[in-house]
């Protein structure tokens, strides 16, 4: 049986569409508000990735509501102001979409947000499905989100390269046994994501598409 790949699952944040200056400032918004003073732009690289219950659990057991609360209401009003797509994204995405390979999209966020930052980069014609943190039980790095990804674009593990910039994308998509993609423009660095050996390293995200035989 022929294991090439049809199916090309993406992470979004940091991945497609570059919303790192829209995270970090949604961070230090939120934790300023609720420890003064305590975080710098460096404090808050390692939060990103995780789920944001995740991330506010370590911090401050008892105001995780309170917290998310406060972080989602400034990134959504911010949103279209910080967001912007990578290089080389919308036009990648279109050839791999027109050479009729299944797209989608698999990202702890949440659907409402991974929405708007599709729309406003174009990209949203282009993916069939996305799983977003509100169809899951169990985020990356768990496979849970990346084989309901596979489920619903009827693809098979071993015929499907999982893309991040984080290294829960690169575990995730391992765990649920896809090929994995790391992108070097992660926030994180290139380093960061090399130390989880990913099947392949993007420098661009038009560098897949050899690898893909297109």
């Amino acid at each position: 049986m022929s294991s090439k790949i049809d199916t090309v699952l993406f992470d979004l944040d940091g991945t497609l569409i570059d919303t790192n200056e829209l995270i970090i400032s949604s961070f230090l918004h939120t934790f300023e508000a609720f420890f003064p003073n305590q975080y710098k732009r460096e404090d808050v690289l390692p939060f990103m990735g995780p789920t944001l219950t995740d991330t506010f659990e370590s911090v401050n057991p008892g105001g995780v509501a309170e917290m998310i609360k406060t972080y989602r209401e400034f990134n959504i009003s911010n949103h279209d102001l910080l967001v912007k797509e990578f290089e080389g994204v919308y036009e990648t995405v279109r050839i791999l979409k027109e050479n009729g390979f299944k797209l989608g999209i698999v990202t702890t966020k949440m659907l409402n947000v991974v929405q708007m930052g599709l729309k406003l980069t174009g990209l949203d014609e282009f993916f069939e499905i996305v799983v977003a943190l509100d169809h899951v039980q169990n985020a990356k790095p768990d496979p849970e989100p990346v084989l309901k990804a596979l489920e619903l674009l009827r693809s098979k593990p071993e015929n499907a390269i999982m893309v991040g910039d984080n290294h829960h994308d690169i575990l995730g998509g391992r765990n649920a046994g896809t090929k994995t993609a790391g992108v070097a423009w992660s926030a994180k660095g290139r380093e960061h994501l090399a130390a989880f050996d990913p099947d392949y390293m993007l420098e661009n995200m038009a560098d897949i598409l050899p690898i893909l035989g297109v």
